[in-house]
């Protein structure tokens, strides 16, 4: 009798276990990172919260950490031709930490306005302040050296990430993680037949 009690307890105790690590796992589309909820504004002065208040369902943010950085978000831009796709929703995100008071986020917005006169760049700029630390490590960045094209949903999962200088093939696997589930799936061919090529 003890022996059966013994070993009921040892099978419970198991699944008890590994119901508790799938409850704990991270599912596929967290286990590149979250983006921390905050509100922001873009430099002409619309007034976002993210992740919810997102322009689309899957947006890119281009986001960097340092002025010396913006040539390789300009590669990105140019490299995916944000300008031209409108298919795709965009933002351009420095991250800074928040240097504590109005009038000091003010002075670098005033610097950011400098730096980017048009409407149209100013419509996509959304300076971030916040603790940079905090948030390289709840996107599940590697950390402040390099930019990152990552594309969010408006549930702040981050679906996809692309470090580094513009890459071709990097920029293939993002667009194809914009596109909403529906039309990834559309797109593909039938199994067994071959892809068109125009």
């Amino acid at each position: 009798m003890k022996t059966t009690w013994t070993g009921s307890l040892a099978w419970l105790l198991a699944v008890s276990a590994a119901l508790a690590l799938a409850v704990a796992a991270p599912n596929d589309s967290s286990v590149m990172g979250q983006l921390p909820s905050f509100m922001a504004r873009t430099l002409n002065q619309q007034a976002m919260v993210v992740p919810g208040g997102l322009p689309a369902e899957r947006t890119l943010a281009l986001i960097t950490f340092h002025s010396s950085q913006r040539a390789h978000i300009d590669g990105w831009i140019q490299g995916l031709d944000l300008h031209a796709d409108a298919s795709i929703a965009w933002l351009r995100m420095p991250v800074l930490n928040d240097p504590g008071s109005t009038a000091a986020r003010r002075a670098i917005e005033t610097k950011l306005l400098r730096s980017y006169p048009a409407d149209a760049e100013r419509a996509r700029l959304m300076p971030v302040f916040t603790d940079r630390e905090r948030f390289v490590r709840s996107a599940g960045l590697r950390g402040t050296d390099e930019v990152y094209a990552v594309v969010i949903n408006r549930q702040g999962e981050v679906l996809a990430r692309a470090e580094g200088a513009f890459d071709a093939d990097k920029a293939d696997k993002l667009r194809e993680t914009l596109q909403p589930q529906g039309v990834q799936e559309a797109s593909r061919p039938p199994a067994g037949a071959s892809p068109r090529v125009k």
